[in-house]
């Protein structure tokens, strides 16, 4: 008989409230809506503001990407300063925001999903025991020492810009800091011991070992090496398998990436893409792979609460929510980013595709996986930390600030890749004062509600077709919803046929 069941399902708290609602027919997902369900408004806040505002209020977005916050909105008044930041000031401006990048890809994996496997939902599987010896929260081996040492790396911010999170050292023409060659050494120092416990406890190999992976292929004989096999990653890939994650949560196949860490003049780091940035831009539909412009991001609001009805680029869009609460057509507060019409996953794996990584390209040959996001996840750091490591190394002219012309009158936009994807601020000055400030996050684009098209976002588009095992304790969701890394507390209701019969709660 068919079966409406509303189930809470807390995900990693970071960014207001999100609510997943999927109607299931046999056991099977068929349909799914992903509603935010809490105004914020920091937009709205800026308005009328000295144009610098926006560096000190826009990192208190969210505590755990400040500075990549920060970041946009600096790149947005660089653009309208024509402020071209000195080498040495790009080096240092890259260095903080991959720490906190980094930071953040150990703590998802192994603090915020891995612990579901050791969860009340597998109880009896052959892998339990293990799995609490590493994840377990607050006691698992591993979740103790993830928390130690991610909280070390994020001291690096700390002596860059002065404080983390919420950090304002960033400037149009460079930064307001001014770190010693003996604050560089320490940030060395921590980047060097942080990396020495990744290789050891998360890879189990050098990252050279792991450069050597490059296609599905590499992946097998790399887990068949003991050592490997034994460490964090390889254990959280076998028990991902064993819990069929490797097949769990699909999607559009549209990736996109606004591009990341601009490489300073006389560098020696080398891009992982094309393009003069660390993390090239592109967007990838259905294997074809396309140049990445701004211009071709628009917000619909069809589904979403707010006065507007047409769909506008974030250069010419509005903030303006009306009360509601009523289910229907419209559902969320959340507005729906497209890029040329299109709904677009983002975030690391989107990353290594547009790439070209080959691993990751023969991973997702057939359809997106959970696990294919949360590998992903994991080893970007490992593809990252060479570059950090230079940017703290190399050396200029020592500059780290160039005038910026006055910033009375203009339009810009910063684009980046953040922790959980592309994150943009586009903002318009006028006699000095901010008119228009909006912002487009990386879980704006993956939990995104349906277009004008009525196209799902992609956390929607992943529920489909996903097998409950038990609709009384439906897990398989919580792991889709948490391979995106949603910046979002959510609740998760299932519905069958129009009728509520009970409410149960998601153990996890």
């Amino acid at each position: 008989m068919p079966r409406r069941i509303t189930l809470n399902a807390p995900l990693n708290r970071v960014e207001g409230d999100l609510e997943l609602k999927v109607e299931i027919e046999d056991g099977v997902v068929r349909d799914a809506w992903a509603s935010s369900t809490l105004y914020r408004g920091i937009e709205s806040l800026l308005l009328g503001r000295a144009a610098l505002d926006g560096l000190v209020i826009t990192p208190r977005v969210c505590g755990i990407c400040s500075t990549a916050h920060l970041t946009a909105a600096v790149q947005a008044l660089d653009s309208i300063a024509g402020a071209t930041p000195p080498a040495d000031a790009v080096r240092l401006r890259n260095a903080a925001l991959l720490c906190e990048l980094v930071q953040s890809d150990v703590r998802q994996p192994f603090l915020m999903f891995a612990c579901d496997l050791a969860g009340p939902a597998y109880e009896g599987a052959a892998w339990i025991a293990e799995a609490r010896r590493r994840w377990a929260p607050f006691v698992g081996e591993t979740a103790r020492e993830v928390i130690r040492e991610t909280k070390k790396l994020l001291e690096v911010v700390a002596i860059i810009g002065g404080q983390w999170p919420h950090s304002s050292f960033m400037v149009p023409g460079g930064i307001a800091s001014l770190p010693s060659d003996a604050d560089q050494r320490q940030c060395r120092m921590l980047v060097d011991h942080f990396r020495t416990w990744y290789e050891r406890r998360i890879l189990g190999c050098s990252l050279e070992r792991w450069h050597e992976v490059r296609s599905g292929a590499d992946l097998e004989r790399w887990l068949s090496e003991g050592a490997h096999a034994e460490g964090d990653l390889g254990a959280l890939l076998q028990l991902m398998r064993q819990a069929g994650l490797d097949g769990l949560g699909g999607g559009h196949a549209s990736f996109l990436s606004a591009g990341g860490f601009p490489l300073p003049e006389g560098s020696a780091v080398q891009p992982l893409g094309e393009g003069r940035h660390l993390i090239p831009a592109g967007f990838l539909h259905r294997g074809e792979r396309r140049p990445f412009a701004p211009e071709h991001v628009a917000e619909h609001v069809a589904a979403s609460w707010y006065s507007e009805s047409a769909h506008l680029p974030p250069a010419e869009g509005r903030t303006e929510p009306y009360a509601s609460g009523n289910q229907g057509a419209r559902y969320s507060f959340a507005k729906a980013p497209r890029y040329e019409g299109h709904p677009a996953e983002t975030g690391p794996l989107a990353e290594l595709l547009i790439a070209g990584h080959p691993l990751f390209l023969d991973l997702v040959r057939e359809r997106t996986t959970v696990l294919a996001r949360e590998l992903a996840r994991a080893v970007r750091p490992a593809y990252l930390l060479p570059a950090l490591e230079a940017w703290l190394t190399e050396r200029g002219d020592g500059r780290t600030y160039a005038p910026p012309g006055e910033i009375r009158e203009g339009a810009g936009c910063g684009v980046l890749q953040a922790t959980r994807g592309f994150l943009g601020h586009w903002v318009r000055i006028e006699e000095g004062l901010i008119r228009s400030y909006q912002m487009v996050a990386p879980t704006g684009w993956n939990a995104s509600p349906r277009d004008a098209g009525g196209v799902r976002g992609p956390i929607e588009e992943a529920m489909i077709g996903v097998r409950l095992k038990d609709p009384a304790n439906p897990i398989e969701l919580g792991h889709v919803a948490r391979s995106f890394d949603p910046c979002l507390v959510c609740t998760v209701h299932a519905l069958s046929d129009g009728r509520a019969l009970d409410r149960v709660t998601l153990e996890l």
